[in-house]
């Protein structure tokens, strides 16, 4: 059974936040890559957009291209975008339908979708050489809850191990058969850092987003999951509103017939790391995928998703859904721009957390967890 507590009792006394250079340094950048980005499981979007076969899209995961495929015989599949002859990118589209093959632009080296290398002109000449040593380089693939993870080790974690706590506690939302209604992708001028820290806490709604306070107040705050990669709890939803819209209705019909009555007035937020954060709704889900680009600067890529009664119904207020997050959304955006500017300045120290912050500071323990450097032997 899933226990919740209130925001404030995980709070541990003397937590402080992050030092200027976790934000500012390029070296931690690029071990944040190394250590959180490339050793995790990331995720990259929804299933559905690899639903026929030859469907593929492009996934930035720490920096590395990979190609996400359902291959000829429907088989999901990812690959590095790598080709074996000397390197070159193969696919340049972001996305995009395949055919039986993927074939290399520079020297027309070509591989099945299930990455087998089947064509590679004058090869045969030389000798010893094979073309089953030389397949394309495979990102192990997972799927949950209709969410897709990559992960780039050769050798990853098992993906059912890694993210046990999650498996199943999301069920009852149906969120394998929800569809995407909307998309957006922002750029924002802060590390990414902000953004799953900004997203773990409330207690600026009241000044930054006067329109979500309205409908969500902070106060209502409760958490299930207070330590580790994954973190996250509940709010309330103030009556009478039915939802977190701008009109306050809900936006169509709920998205499972399973949903309990308690969480038809709750909203859910959880930072699942290394880039996914999640938020669930009776009537909608939406979630954001995290991207580090530069030390000051993330991409945010968001879907909303409905059920498809929901999208199929014109009497429905899915807009309504959008622009609440899409209003809000930007202002954190703005908001943790102006905190990547503070935090840069010579004068930055890092500050002590509240009791209304014990979810951020949560966050920054696992950070700093897994940012530790490896044991010696």
């Amino acid at each position: 059974m899933t226990t919740f507590q209130p925001t404030t009792r995980s709070f541990r006394p003397g937590a402080r936040t992050l030092p200027r250079e976790a934000y500012t340094s390029e070296g931690v950048l690029a071990n944040e890559r190394e250590r959180i980005f490339a050793a995790g499981w990331n995720c990259v979007g929804r299933i559905e957009r690899v639903a026929k076969r030859g469907d593929y899209f492009l996934a930035d995961v720490a920096g590395e291209s990979i190609i996400v495929l359902r291959d000829s015989a429907g088989m999901l599949r990812a690959f590095f975008n790598v080709c074996r002859h000397r390197g070159t990118r193969i696919c340049r589209e972001p996305a995009g339908r395949l055919g039986e093959t993927i074939q290399c632009s520079y020297h027309a080296w070509t591989y099945g979708t299930d990455g087998r290398l089947v064509g590679a002109p004058h090869m045969q000449e030389v000798e010893g050489f094979d073309k089953a040593e030389y397949p394309l380089q495979t990102a192990a693939l997972a799927e949950w809850e209709g969410f897709l993870f990559v992960h780039l080790a050769e050798r990853p974690p098992a993906f059912e191990s890694t993210w046990a706590p999650m498996l199943g506690r999301f069920a009852r939302f149906g969120l394998p058969a929800l569809q995407v209604g909307h998309r957006v992708t922002y750029d924002v001028e802060a590390n990414w850092k902000l953004v799953f820290q900004n997203y773990s806490e409330c207690l600026h709604c009241p000044t930054i987003h006067p329109k979500l306070a309205s409908v969500l107040p902070y106060q209502s705050g409760a958490n299930d999951l207070t330590e580790g990669p994954f973190l996250g709890g509940h709010m309330e939803i103030k009556a009478p509103n039915e939802s977190a819209t701008m009109s306050g209705r809900a936006c169509g019909r709920l998205v499972s017939d399973a949903l309990p009555e308690g969480d038809r007035r709750r909203a859910y937020y959880y930072s699942l790391m290394p880039n996914l954060l999640l938020s669930l709704h009776p009537d909608y889900v939406n979630y954001y995928l995290v991207t580090p680009v530069a030390v000051e600067r993330t991409r945010v890529e968001s879907e909303w998703l409905f059920h498809p009664e929901t999208l199929a119904d014109p009497a429905s207020h899915r807009a309504d859904a959008i622009e609440f997050w899409d209003l809000t959304n930007r202002q954190d955006w703005d908001i943790v721009a102006q905190s990547q500017l503070g935090i840069s300045s010579r004068r930055y120290r890092p500050g002590p957390y509240s009791t209304r912050e014990s979810i951020p500071a949560a966050w920054d323990r696992e950070y700093l967890r897994q940012m530790a450097p490896p044991e010696a032997p």
